[in-house]
């Protein structure tokens, strides 16, 4: 066979073998034999490897997979990919439903959709073709799984029809079925029981639940194994610009049209009560699924009515999660420990006599605080009932009182910390105990440098919680700026044995020279991390991500923050009163401030970019604050955030007694409109504003 032959065969069988992956795994009508199906499968893979340079990145022979990936790339999301705000109870939803009310004017259109128990995935195609496919990840940035997710058969690697944009991300979820689940497990069963494992043993090896098994199977290296274990996806929600449609429901039939695979479970409702309707039908027949799904998520269905609502700094104001009620067990109270966290706060935690509970065992689960075993009225050996909270942390949420013994007594909380003994404080109006002495309790200073390192912080993803564990025992470091002083020859060689729970398990770590020049690259790497996440990565007790930010923008450098008075923190935007004083606490410590001090001389940034701060033209409109509303015609909504932001005004979500003005235009929300009058806000139109900024 020529290469022109081989070419059109390639096309043709490629066509061919998408359009009956579409039938059987999309549509659920297959219409020829898998024995049929597998030829022409092997015919194409024959083929591409005759002439390797006829294979195309979106040929079905990806399917099969066969790539080792060994690190999966960072890939910052073009659009964050946002939790949803959850509830399990019908009056949350109600007020769900009045916000929403509220603020569009009018009784909006809701999609019900099942929400399913998986791996949330964004998918990105160019031109029809599937480029790219990132976790979730912190929201923010996610791992590229591009090669496992061409293995899933369900997700078209190439769209052949339909009036699709030539670039758009497209959300879902992927997931395993139990039959996957359950073959997983049954093969795996019995290689275990040949190998000579018992059934205790075999349960602890076997996968816990579909859930837990997606998750691991999308990040395994092997998409070889990845192919095999046959997972599924649903897809859910578009991103892109221009997109041809207008609300949420013409979007997921559209995206049907497309080849997509769309869950036929979705529902329109206009108000609450079919949304209701809906939740309690799924609610019973969800099991009779062949997947898992733990609530139904609520959208409003108008794109416009959206981005009227617009977003928190977590969650979209236009969707919620309805969860269903967890699963419940009873199990025995062994003990109650304590657990110190970084900044000093004790979490109780009960031990428990291990049990089965959504799919995994449960041995503890957390307290809370000391009011919580008051609340609880919890005893010595007493038996609870336990919840998973969202499906995944366990809860104790209550006391089997029948089965309490007569001579128990009540737990007491602790007065001395567990670790070093100092005595515990609880301040005034806070539910939390604290163990005072951050300078030398060994968790905190575990944990304050585990914080340091984290993703979201210094991002030197090279170091670990058990290797920072190994460094503090072994003497090496005590606070994050030991870490600037670290040589090749201290950490060589290094070696720690950690035992489990479960007091079995172990796992050695050895640092070895590859592992030592990551661990000083990565270090390294990190001075050049940005002020503001510096700031947020020092551990200030209520300082996030977003405060740290916004201080960073605020005060410009790390010597004005540290000399800054409670008066001139209370000025920063997003500073109350307990973050200020948090701030003047932390700086009033002298180690604190030789730490801070330490870092700066290492060669950390302590003061913002210049490129970022240049991002301000002028204060015309500094000390104002606006709220922007409606449509434009001159600007967008974001552009005039942006420009009101870079002429040093101030910009809100909602009205208030402190707003400037209002920034009104087409379409404007009628709540904000009514809310301005009522406080007496000027409300201006663009041309308005324009005059305002000079602009």
């Amino acid at each position: 066979m020529d290469q022109n032959t081989a070419s059109q065969r390639i096309q043709e069988l490629s066509r061919q073998i998408e359009h009956h992956n579409h039938l059987y795994y999309v549509a659920a009508k297959p219409v020829i034999s898998d024995y049929e199906f597998d030829q022409m499968l092997e015919e194409l893979i024959r083929l591409e490897k005759q002439f390797p340079e006829l294979k195309q990145p979106d040929s079905p022979s990806q399917r099969v997979g066969g790539t080792i990936t060994k690190e999966f790339q960072t890939v910052v999301h073009k659009y964050p990919m946002l939790s949803l705000g959850n509830t399990y109870s019908e009056t949350e939803l109600r007020e769900f439903d009045e916000r929403v009310q509220k603020i569009i004017g009018d009784v909006p259109e809701y999609i019900c959709e099942l929400k399913f128990d998986g791996v949330a995935i964004g998918i990105t195609y160019e031109k029809g073709v599937m480029v790219r496919a990132v976790t979730r990840g912190d929201g923010v940035q996610g791992d590229d799984v591009t090669a496992n997710v061409k293995t899933i058969r369900s997700i078209p690697l190439k769209l052949t029809s339909g009036n699709y944009p030539d670039s758009f991300e497209i959300r879902g979820e992927i997931f395993m079925p139990r039959s996957s689940f359950d073959k997983i497990n049954d093969t795996m069963y019995r290689q275990l029981q040949e190998d000579g494992y018992n059934d205790e043993e075999i349960a602890d090896r076997l996968l816990k639940n579909p859930r837990n098994a997606a998750a691991g199977t999308i990040k395994m290296q092997d998409s070889k194994v990845v192919a095999s274990r046959n997972l599924d996806c649903f897809l859910y929600f578009i991103y892109g610009e221009n997109l041809p449609f207008k609300n949420h429901y013409e979007s997921l039939k559209q995206a049907k049209e497309w080849g997509f695979k769309i869950s036929e479970f979705y529902l329109k409702s206009k108000g609450i009560n079919g949304v209701f309707d809906y939740i309690n039908e799924w609610n019973v027949h969800r099991f009779d699924l062949p997947y898992d799904t733990d609530g139904v998520v609520i959208k409003v269905n108008d794109f416009r009515q959206q981005q009227e609502l617009g977003f928190t700094a977590k969650s979209p104001r236009w969707a919620i999660a309805y969860k269903f009620k967890a699963e419940s067990v009873s199990t025995k109270l062994l003990e109650v420990t304590y657990q110190v966290g970084r900044t000093g706060a004790i979490t109780p935690v009960a031990n428990l006599e291990p049990v089965q509970l959504s799919g995994t065992t449960v041995r503890r689960a957390s307290l809370h605080n000391a009011d919580q075993i008051q609340k609880l009225d919890l005893h010595e050996g007493d038996y609870v009932f336990v919840e998973k909270g969202g499906e995944i942390i366990p809860k104790i949420t209550g006391v089997e009182l029948a089965k309490r013994h007569p001579d128990s007594k009540p737990v007491s909380y602790i007065t001395r910390c567990p670790e070093c003994n100092t005595e515990l404080i609880r301040k005034e109006n806070e539910a939390v105990h604290y163990c005072p002495n951050d300078i030398s309790c060994p968790p905190q200073i575990k944990g304050r440098i585990s914080h340091f390192i984290s993703r979201k912080a210094m991002n030197i993803d090279s170091l670990g919680d058990e290797k920072v564990e190994l460094l503090v025992d072994k003497g090496l470091i005590a606070d994050a700026s030991d870490l600037y002083r670290l040589k090749e020859e201290d950490l060589l060689g290094l070696e720690k044995e950690s035992i489990a729970e479960d007091g079995v398990k172990t796992k050695k770590i050895s640092l070895r020279e590859k592992s030592v020049a990551k661990i000083l690259s990565g270090i390294e790497a990190s001075k050049s991390i940005p002020f503001e996440r510096v700031l947020y990565a020092i551990g200030i007790r209520y300082v996030g991500e977003t405060v740290a930010k916004k201080l960073a923008h605020h005060f410009k450098d790390m010597d004005s923050l540290m000399t800054a008075s409670y008066e001139a923190l209370m000025e920063a935007p997003e500073v109350g009163d307990i973050i200020a004083r948090s701030m003047v606490d932390y700086f009033s410590n002298p180690a604190n401030k030789a730490q801070v001090l330490r870092l700066q001389a290492a060669g950390l940034q302590m003061k913002m970019d210049e490129k970022s701060l240049k991002k301000v033209i002028s204060d015309r409109l500094k000390g104002l604050s606006f709220v922007v509303s409606g449509v434009f015609t001159k600007f967008t909504r974001d552009e005039l955030k942006n420009l009101i932001e870079q002429h040093g005004g101030k910009v809100a979500s909602g009205v208030t007694s402190k707003t400037s003005y209002l920034v009104a235009g087409d379409e404007s929300g009628p709540s904000k409109l009514e809310k301005a009058r009522e406080q007496g806000v000027p409300v201006i139109t663009e041309d308005e504003f324009i005059k305002i900024a000079s602009l």
